[in-house]
């Protein structure tokens, strides 16, 4: 019978990767793409993880895994936001709170969508043009859109059925140009 270590505690790379639930060449990897991901060293140069490591390895999963974004694109919140950011978003994961670090339209955005002129994109700013988290009460259970997203969507969704009929009225003027050659 094991005794589970503290949570100040330094984790093994087989730890970690036991508790972030991800191979452990993948947090090889994460080193290597991710130059802040440093855990600390010793002789032999076996990996021991603070718990400051663990939350960012949990925020950059976070980012990857449930947040569906690229390798490039994660490593742009951390140019953009910082490290302390990725690792505020693995101890929030870790509390079992909702995140949400996706782009959100606000309300002029989605009066110019409205008008059928292109959104800018615009991230939920707090004043200084910094992507926040989202407050967990702000973020609506699985399932559940408020109006403000419900309009949001009904204004994309009407946007891209218009992309697509005028695809579809391109590929029957390709038609007309150049028709298939059913004579061979």
């Amino acid at each position: 019978m094991s005794v589970a270590k503290s949570a100040e505690a330094f984790r093994t790379i087989s730890e970690a990767a036991k508790e972030l639930d991800v191979p452990q060449h993948v947090l090889r990897h994460w080193e290597e793409v991710f130059g802040q991901v440093r855990p600390m060293r010793r002789a032999g140069g076996r990996r021991y993880y603070r718990p400051l490591d663990i939350d960012l390895l949990r925020g950059i999963r976070t980012l990857l895994y449930d947040q569906r974004f690229t390798t490039k694109g994660v490593q742009k919140i951390f140019k953009d936001e910082g490290v302390k950011y990725v690792s505020e978003l693995g101890r929030r994961a870790a509390a079992g709170e909702v995140t949400d670090v996706r782009p959100v339209l606000d309300d002029e955005d989605a009066a110019k969508s409205a008008d059928g002129k292109a959104p800018s994109e615009k991230v939920k700013e707090n004043g200084d043009g910094v992507l926040e988290l989202m407050p967990a009460a702000v973020v609506q259970p699985p399932g559940v859109l408020n109006p403000a997203m419900r309009k949001n969507l009904t204004t994309l969704l009407r946007r891209l059925e218009t992309v697509q009929n005028a695809l579809d009225q391109a590929i029957l003027a390709l038609e007309a140009i150049n028709p298939e050659d059913d004579e061979r």
